[in-house]
């Protein structure tokens, strides 16, 4: 009899957990597995990668309602969510008041908190042998789902990020297995968590080949095309502040005055690329760094790229410096707190100094004797396993798996 399970992710708009997801589901099989996809709104871009043979679910309404704006709630008559939105967002307000956190994280925590219990039961999609939740907050599988073992994915860099500990520790600790993305995001969350330290697994980022080749080659984008020795580089991610992006206008600056014709594109999405623009306007480089807003499908952009650049400040381990890597494109990075859990420098990447000007010198170096450097790298892409076979074993381990006694 096939095992029957529950995932759950907020909607499957372009995203490097969402990405992650995809490549999860094509890679089970649906012989040994029943799948049920949860959703809180069923929309996103990645909605039409779903493999056909998992059954994406109709929840309640009312869980569409946990991230449109409060006013749109309050028209929908979902007056019990709009009020424990409100209380959130003032207790995360006093919490910032107190604590003075760098950055506003601790949110999520808050939301989970006193949203969750004015949503609607799902026990009545009957027991799963394993439920999963797949991004934060992980109140609600935990409280709304019934199944014989649960499991929730970190995908953060717990050292870059604030939250709040006493509220978010009964969540964590009441799932049988917490699942990490990489060691170092493992480290740095035992070390807000040291309690939950053996209920731990690493399984890393599972991405389908298959699809991010077919993809890249749907279309040549002619918003990027190379002109003469023009150097092509290329940065995804969310408009905010841990993917740094209002960094690429100055470091780009650098590198043109040292010489080196390049166009720096940047695919996002988010609130806002103003802050992005602005730099983009003081440095007086409009036609050198083009802000291409979102794309559906990103693939052919890295396939039509020189090098992808991950600027970031934090990153749990980022899914398109994996895919930029399936595709053989020579990645750097920044070195942020996980960087060399994802890249080993040199060999299938390169790892550059976080400050602006450092990462210019970096860069324009490795441009410099970038022949040797670069092919040995792409020779090392061929052979490596990007790909998550081992994970996909990993998975299957947790479905079979009794107990957490099993894990140790």
């Amino acid at each position: 009899m096939r095992k029957k399970i529950l995932i759950n992710i907020h909607y499957l708009e372009i995203g490097g957990a969402e990405s992650s997801l995809i490549g999860l589901l094509h890679s089970l099989d649906s012989q040994k597995l029943s799948v049920d996809l949860m959703l809180y709104d069923r929309r996103g871009e990645m909605l039409q990668y779903v493999p056909d043979w998992v059954n994406i679910i109709d929840v309640p309404k009312a869980y569409s309602m946990i991230e449109v704006p409060i006013r749109n709630v309050i028209k929908k008559g979902y007056w019990g969510i709009a009020f424990a939105r409100i209380w959130a967002k003032l207790k995360f307000y006093l919490y910032n008041k107190k604590n003075h956190p760098k950055e506003g994280s601790a949110i999520f925590g808050y939301v989970g908190k006193y949203v969750t219990p004015f949503l609607p039961s799902l026990k009545k999609l009957g027991e799963y042998d394993l439920a999963v939740s797949y991004l934060t907050p992980h109140n609600i599988v935990l409280e709304k789902v019934k199944a014989k073992k649960k499991i929730c994915w970190i995908h953060t860099d717990y050292s870059s990020i604030d939250v709040n500990k006493k509220l978010e520790f009964p969540v964590w600790n009441g799932y049988d297995i917490i699942v990490s993305i990489s060691e170092k995001v493992t480290e740095s969350f035992c070390y807000v968590f040291p309690e939950l330290k053996e209920k731990i697994i690493k399984i890393g980022p599972i991405l389908s080949r298959e699809i991010i080749e077919r993809r890249s080659m749907e279309f040549i984008p002619e918003d990027m095309k190379k002109k003469g020795d023009e150097l092509l580089i290329l940065s995804i991610g969310r408009y905010c502040y841990a993917k740094n992006f209002e960094s690429i206008p100055q470091i780009c600056r650098i590198l043109l005055d040292k010489g080196i014709n390049l166009k720096w594109y940047i695919i996002g999405y988010g609130a806002s690329d103003n802050y992005i623009k602005d730099e983009i306007k003081k440095n007086n480089i409009e036609n050198r760094v083009i802000v291409l807003g979102k794309k559906e499908n990103p693939y052919p952009y890295i396939r039509a790229c020189d090098y992808y650049v991950q600027p970031s400040r934090y990153e749990g381990n980022s899914i398109t410096v994996k895919e930029a890597q399936i595709l053989g494109k020579p990645v750097i990075i920044t070195n942020y707190p996980t960087a060399t859990s994802q890249i080993e420098k040199g060999v299938d990447g390169f790892i550059g100094p976080i400050e602006n000007d450092k990462f210019a010198a970096y860069f324009a170096d490795l441009w410099i004797n970038r022949q040797d450097k670069i092919a040995q790298v792409k020779n090392k892409l061929v052979d490596f396993d990007l790909y998550g076979l081992e994970n996909i074993s990993k998975f299957y381990y947790l479905v079979d798996m009794n107990s957490q006694n099993d894990l140790n």
